[in-house]
């Protein structure tokens, strides 16, 4: 009904209007074309156009085919290389989460660049989770690979890992809060007094987990890690920034720099993938950083303890 030569005569004909144009482009003759589009109608137990003598407009149903045509056309011109691919052990579609901490857009978009230059016929999905949510997407939610995950070894059987790093941390508020006035190290006591800005783990089937809160202190949860910075500089709130992140910004007097009495143990980060995303886009991600390649750096920039390769 709807074949490859339908669809082309279907097209050139709304195109023109007109089925002798239509079948001088198609280099057939416009009775043959005039047949096609009649036996087209007749399937379709609908009218497709409003002849008069002089052309022929899409009616309200033709135009509707129309809007899907492009689509189908585009559709079966692709297949031939999307089966190819799927053959080839070629992933049809990648979901990638990022741990915030690691998210960077410019090498987001590298990534999306590269792969889609290197698998053309691959939907790539990239995401950003926070906390133990970087585990919750790649068990949970359908997700293939992700960077950043917490820990160095895997919590489940089904995720490999690769460690990446730990990620230091740093004791930070704004030069103008009540506590930058105090030299030495600062204790519970004093810190409780003042709200600790926080980015709620994401996770929906995993427990949460908190960066830092002590009992009875105020949390003020952000929705992002440049609120986040945000609200550290303009003194709204309290707590641990990565080391390099923070330094920058305490060498420039936004931010000052404190030791307190329980500070914050550097954090642990792998890529990890699960074991049945055995395919060629995802052992190419792999890659990347198993080679260092420069799309991977900007991911790592915040890591300032990398794991050897």
């Amino acid at each position: 009904m709807l074949d490859k030569e339908t669809i082309r005569s279907f097209m050139k004909v709304a195109e023109y209007s007109n089925f002798s144009k239509a079948a001088e482009a198609l280099h057939k003759t416009p009775a043959a074309i005039s047949y096609r589009i009649k036996v087209l109608e007749e399937d379709m137990k609908t009218p497709l156009f409003l002849r008069t003598t002089r052309s022929v407009q899409l009616t309200e149903a033709g135009e509707h085919l129309l809007s899907h045509c492009h689509k189908w056309l585009d559709w079966m011109n692709a297949i031939p290389d999307e089966l190819q691919q799927i053959n080839d052990g070629i992933e049809r579609h990648v979901n990638i989460v990022i741990n915030n901490l690691l998210f960077d857009e410019a090498s987001v978009s590298s990534l999306i660049l590269a792969l889609h230059q290197a698998f053309p016929f691959t939907q790539i999905s990239i995401s950003s989770a926070v906390y133990m949510g970087v585990w919750d997407d790649l068990l949970n939610n359908d997700y293939h690979l992700a960077i950043g995950v917490p820990g160095m070894d895997t919590i489940d059987h089904s995720v490999h890992t690769k460690p990446l790093g730990k990620l230091s941390w740093s004791f930070v508020l704004s030069p103008n809060h009540p506590l930058s006035s105090i030299q030495g190290t600062l204790k519970e006591s004093q810190l409780r007094n003042y709200p600790a800005i926080n980015i709620e783990d994401s996770s929906q089937h995993i427990n949460k987990r908190t960066a830092w809160l002590l009992r009875e202190q105020k949390e003020i949860k952000v929705p992002a890690l440049s609120t986040k910075v945000a609200c550290h500089i303009n003194g709204s709130g309290i707590g641990f920034l990565p080391t390099n992140i923070a330094t920058p910004l305490v060498e420039s007097g936004k931010l000052v720099e404190r030791k307190v009495q329980w500070s914050r143990t550097p954090s642990p980060l792998s890529l990890g993938w699960r074991r049945d995303s055995s395919g060629q886009v995802t052992q190419w991600i792999i890659d990347l950083f198993n080679t260092g390649h420069p799309i991977t750096q900007g991911f790592l920039k915040n890591i300032d303890q990398l794991h050897d390769q």
